[in-house]
């Protein structure tokens, strides 16, 4: 029998963006204590505050700044695993990225899928909070990227995301925590999961999609 769940709304408070329900048949990974099924892939600052989502996952293609960084951890709600680089920003300026966004409160540090195992393993050495390192296809190196010291797998291939999820959860066990892309409906969501996912990131609408649909409202009810 489902549980029934108790929910407080307000009036200013009700557009809020939802993570699909699915995702919390994910197991969750513990971290720092929280229990964490979802994480939000987005750096917009007002979509950071207006959702239910677990986590932040802040990665962008740009060169990963300190500025970018606070400015999510100050309105985030929850937990922020934020990009360091590792593709273009590597080396010694990635490491401390990585250190920066730990001291200002990031619970985890997410690199890129380019970055080399000894940057990986030069901020393991340096920083206290978990390693994600992104994963995007069955080729990529993730045996030494663990090896290195990332502590939990960020799997982002695309359609053959559970495939991937898959194959290295039949090769480490259910020890390893493992994140990834659950894509764009409550199927391929579900498959994820039961390949082996423990969280899955998700991809909002962006603000100027809600915003359109707010807006047309607006002229219904001018019209009216």
């Amino acid at each position: 029998m489902e549980k029934y769940i108790p929910e407080i709304r307000s009036q200013l408070r009700s557009r809020i963006i939802e993570v699909p329900s699915v995702i919390y048949k994910a197991s969750g990974i513990k971290v720092f204590g929280t229990r964490i099924k979802s994480l939000l892939f987005s750096t917009d600052v007002s979509v950071i505050k207006n959702n239910n989502a677990n986590s932040i996952i802040a990665v962008y293609p740009f060169t990963p700044q300190l500025s970018i960084t606070q400015a999510i951890l100050e309105v985030a709600p929850v937990p922020v695993f934020a990009g360091v680089g590792g593709g273009l920003t590597t080396g010694r300026r990635a490491v401390d990225i990585a250190l920066q966004a730990e001291l200002m409160g990031a619970y985890g540090a997410v690199v890129n899928a380019p970055t080399s195992n000894q940057v990986i393993r030069k901020m393991y050495n340096r920083i206290d909070i978990p390693i994600i390192a992104t994963v995007v296809s069955e080729c990529d190196d993730y045996k030494g990227k663990l090896d290195a010291g990332a502590r939990i797998l960020n799997i982002s291939g695309g359609p053959k995301t559970s495939k991937i999820v898959k194959q290295i959860r039949d090769e480490y066990g259910k020890e390893l925590p493992i994140i990834a892309t659950g894509g764009p409906t409550d199927k391929s969501i579900l498959e994820t999961i039961e390949a082996g996912a423990n969280a899955i990131t998700y991809t909002p609408p962006t603000a100027a999609e809600i915003f359109a649909g707010v807006m047309e409202n607006y002229r219904i009810k001018t019209e009216k």
